[in-house]
This record gives structure tokens, C-alpha cells and sequence, in this order.
């Protein structure tokens, strides 16, 4: 039988009591994986275990996608009423946002999020997010079709069947919420990946699923690692559409799996280096601060992280004097993601620790200069300090790759055309974002950047309802706002003879 985890917070920011199941949910059940394994889950803040989940295989992939083809077939898809799909999402907001506190502090223990960014950013927009795609479920709709007097033509938008879904550690219950939220509104069964570093708030919110009374198979997690359950879902032969966030390498390997297998659909959000333009017109005071939350935030471990910062040369000694003070500030409230003040906690994993660290040196062996941080922070756990590179060159790694940690370059530019050609120096697509109070010139310079979104005047400020997504390799296909539904479902074209005789 699969084991349960408890674990008692005692913290300034939060106290109770959450359990979890650690096995896989299958069919509505919790189960043990076919072949024995588990995963250590690891506390970021001390680098010391939480608890162990089961680790699937391709086997309990096959066992998942079939139970949910039953679903599909049996007990959801278009059996089911949009409006009573509406209810049931509408339902998982209303006890998410019941457990807020409990779902809040879950990510703060396993992400390492500071625990009042996490329940005032990635949980209240999750329960955003259910309650956008309730709103949807009974508004899934074709068109009629003017053809000529002897024919009726229509459309139906129908539900895939059996999607994949693979999920990222850096937001692991938003992401959670942009997959399932218009997946289910449109009728779809789902089979999901958690990160194998960060399962915890999806094992738990297994549970909501339950309580919420979507009928068995509906909703499946496997947890495991990407090499296996991952590579099985992408693999697939009955799985018809993968969503996968995560790294553009991985979503190579996910766009040859399906092209070997049965060209199921795919929808890719993956990596990011994206600009950050700053205007010497812009609000300064106002820019700094959003550029400081647009690489800051979630410890850098964003995909749409502003990682490169051009600065206009009449106000660039400003803005960097000013910008380091908030850098040093966050270096400075460093620490427990449940402490009284802490702005900045850790990195994910000793992994991710490190591959930070490895691009920091990599900074500094190519002769940028670190203006501040470009060190660990304390001795336990996976703290970096918010680094600051500056005399940096467009060859540098650091200036190129996606690091996914608090380290920005800040750049001097002099000229309008400059900035766009250099921002637009890149493989990646994801975003951008402008500051100026000439907004034409914002809107302008929007337009021109090369990326799925555009923020002017603020940074990595999405909305549930605007879409989301990449240019060039940082993805395929839009989630969130209308257009995730039609990644969801398939057009089809119905021709009735109304008078033509043969």
C-alpha cells in the first residue's frame, strides 16, 4: 500500500499540519508503481530530505493512459456536460483557495519560495486560473458555415482524448493550473508529470481532484523522472497531445518522440534570455524596480527572468547605483522562506545550485566584471547572492544562456535601432520587456522585439486571460486566455446534404 508523508509547520509564516500521499494517483486511487522506486524530495532551505515518493516507469504510464482512455470513453469528454466540467473546476478553485495556507506553505518547504511572494503570486493566480477556465467549459464552440443552398456546414471543437502533461519545478502548482484549466474545461483526460524535485502540492492537490468529484481517471499523476516517465508519456501511442514546460533541450527530445511515434500534438513553453530595454525617459525610480523584479523574483528561476538589462547611456550610472541598492537589500533579507522579512530564498536543488555557480565563473573567467554578489550565500542550504555582471560582451555564456538564477548582465546602449538589434541577438523568444514614457517609441520598440510577450513599463506580469507563450526556440503554441483552448482541442468539419442529388 502506498505510505502517506505528514509533516507539522511550525513557522512564523505559517502553522498546521499537511499530509500527503506518496504514491501514484491512478484511476482515483493511490497506488505503488509496478517496479519499486522512490525519490527523495529535497528541503532547498537545509539540503536535507522531506520525505520519499514513488517513482514510476513506463509501465504505470501504460496503466495511467489506459485508465483514462476508459474515462474519456466512459465518463468525461463530451459526455459531459460543459457546464457540469465548469462546476467541478470551479469547485477545485474553491477548495484550493480553502487550503491556501496549507498549498502556500508546501511550496515555501519544497520550491524554497519565500511563503508571502508564494501565496500572494503563484497561488492566487492558480485559483485565477480554475476560475478563468470554469468560465470556458460551456463555451467551447464551432461555427456554422455558409457554403451554398443544398449543404449545412459546421464545425465542432472537439476534445483530444488522453493528453500528456509534463510540468516544470520553478512553479510547480501554477503550471499545474495552466495544464489542467482549459485540458479539462475542453473535455480532455489527463496524464500528468510533476517535477520529480518538486511533486509535493501535486500530490496533494490529488486530493482536491478528488474531493472536487471529477470521476475516476479523469485526472492521473505519475510521478517519476523525465529519462522514464517522461520519455513513456512523449512516447505514447494512445496519448494524442503532449504540453510540456521545461527546458528547450528537453523539448527537442519531446518534438523527435512524437515524430516517431504518432505525431501526437505538442505544445512546448520552454527556455528564455530575455531583454530588458530601459529608456532614458522612463520612469527611472519606477524602471529599477521592475527590473529587479524581473530578474529577481523566484530567484531568478524564470523562464521570462529580464536576465539582460540595456540601459539607455544618460541615465545608465543612475540606474546601476540604484539597482545595486535593491540587489544588496535582497542579498541582505536572504534566507528560511518562512521567515519575517526574507525577500530572497534559495535555489531549487544542489543541481541547480550549481549550474548557477558555473555560469557565475564562467562570468568571471571571461572578464565580465561582478558589480555585486557572484558568491553563496551562507553555508546551509542552496542560497545564492543576487548578482549583478557588468563590461560584458555578447560572446560571453552569460550573456547568451539561459542561467535561470538571480544573475543579470546590465548593458549600456546609446541608440534605439542598437538595442533592438542586440535584444533581438538570440535563439530565445519567450519576452521582453520595454520601459519609456514615449509610448510610441515603447510600442514600437514592443513591436519590433522578437518574443511571445511584451511588457512595457512593468515585467513578467502575466494575466489568465492574455496568452502566453514563445518565439523562435522558446516554444510552440500559446497557453492561457482563449487561444490554450484551441491547443486542447481539434477541428472538425461536418458537410450534411440538405437537396443535392446525384
Amino acid at each position: 500500500m502506498p505510505g502517506t508523508f505528514t509533516h507539522n509547520f511550525d513557522t512564523p509564516a505559517f502553522k498546521g499540519i499537511s499530509t500527503i500521499h506518496t504514491g501514484l494517483f491512478i484511476g482515483g486511487k493511490w497506488i505503488d508503481p509496478v517496479e519499486p522506486a522512490t525519490i527523495d524530495v529535497i528541503n532547498p532551505a537545509t539540503g536535507k530530505v522531506i520525505t520519499a515518493v514513488a517513482a514510476g516507469s513506463a509501465k504505470d504510464v501504460d496503466i495511467a493512459v489506459d485508465v483514462a482512455k476508459k474515462a474519456y470513453k466512459t465518463s468525461w469528454g463530451l459526455k459531459v456536460p460543459g457546464t457540469t466540467r465548469g462546476k467541478l473546476l470551479y469547485k477545485l478553485a474553491e477548495l484550493l483557495e480553502r487550503d491556501i495556507d496549507e498549498f502556500t506553505a508546501l511550496e515555501s518547504l519544497n520550491v524554497g519560495k519565500v511563503y508571502a511572494n508564494a501565496k500572494a503570486g503563484d497561488l492566487r493566480a492558480s485559483i485565477d486560473v480554475f476560475r478563468y477556465y470554469a468560465g470556458w467549459a460551456d463555451k467551447i464552440q464551432g461555427k456554422t458555415i455558409e457554403t451554398n443552398e443544398n449543404k449545412l456546414a459546421y464545425t465542432r471543437h472537439e476534445p483530444y482524448g488522453v493528453v500528456g502533461q509534463i510540468i516544470p519545478w520553478n512553479f510547480p502548482l501554477m503550471m499545474l493550473s495552466w495544464k489542467f484549466g482549459p485540458a479539462l474545461a475542453t473535455g480532455n483526460t489527463i496524464v500528468l508529470k510533476p517535477s520529480e524535485i518538486t511533486p509535493l502540492t501535486a500530490l496533494r492537490f490529488a486530493d482536491l481532484v478528488t474531493e472536487a468529484g471529477f470521476p475516476p481517471g479523469v485526472v492521473n499523476i505519475v510521478n517519476g523522472y523525465g529519462s522514464t516517465v517522461g520519455q513513456a508519456i512523449s512516447e505514447h501511442e494512445l496519448i494524442e497531445k503532449i504540453a510540456f514546460t521545461g527546458s528547450t533541450l528537453v523539448g527537442r527530445k519531446i518534438l523527435k518522440a512524437s515524430s516517431e511515434s504518432n505525431l501526437k500534438v505538442v505544445t512546448l513553453e520552454l527556455g528564455g534570455k530575455s531583454p530588458t530595454v530601459i529608456f532614458d525617459d522612463a520612469d527611472l525610480e519606477q524602471a529599477i524596480k521592475w527590473a529587479a523584479y524581473g530578474i529577481f523574483t523566484n530567484m531568478g528561476q524564470s523562464c521570462t527572468a529580464g536576465s539582460r538589462i540595456f540601459v539607455q547611456e544618460g541615465i545608465y550610472d543612475e540606474f546601476l547605483a540604484k539597482f545595486t541598492a535593491i540587489a544588496k537589500s535582497l542579498a541582505a533579507a536572504t534566507g528560511d522562506p518562512f521567515g519575517i522579512g526574507t525577500k530572497h530564498g534559495p535555489q531549487v536543488s544542489q543541481v541547480q545550485f550549481d549550474r548557477v555557480m558555473s555560469y557565475i565563473e564562467s562570468g568571471k573567467q571571461d572578464g565580465a566584471t561582478v558589480h555585486t554578489g557572484g558568491a553563496r550565500h551562507g553555508e546551509e542550504g542552496y542560497f545564492i547572492q543576487p548578482t549583478i555582471f557588468t563590461n560584458v560582451k555578447p560572446e560571453m555564456k552569460i550573456v547568451r544562456e539561459e542561467i535561470f538564477g538571480p544573475v543579470g548582465v546590465v548593458v549600456k546602449f546609446k541608440t534605439e535601432e542598437e538595442v533592438i538589434e542586440a535584444a533581438n541577438n538570440t535563439m530565445y523568444g519567450l519576452a521582453c520587456h520595454i520601459f519609456s514614457q514615449n509610448i510610441s517609441r515603447a510600442l514600437r520598440v514592443a513591436h519590433s522585439l522578437e518574443a511571445g510577450s511584451a511588457w512595457v513599463n512593468c515585467a513578467q506580469s502575466t494575466d489568465k486571460a492574455v496568452p502566453f507563450g514563445g518565439f523562435k526556440q522558446s516554444g510552440i503554441g500559446r497557453e492561457l486566455g482563449e487561444y490554450a483552448l484551441d491547443t486542447y482541442t481539434q477541428v472538425k468539419g461536418v458537410h450534411v446534404n440538405i437537396g443535392q442529388k446525384l
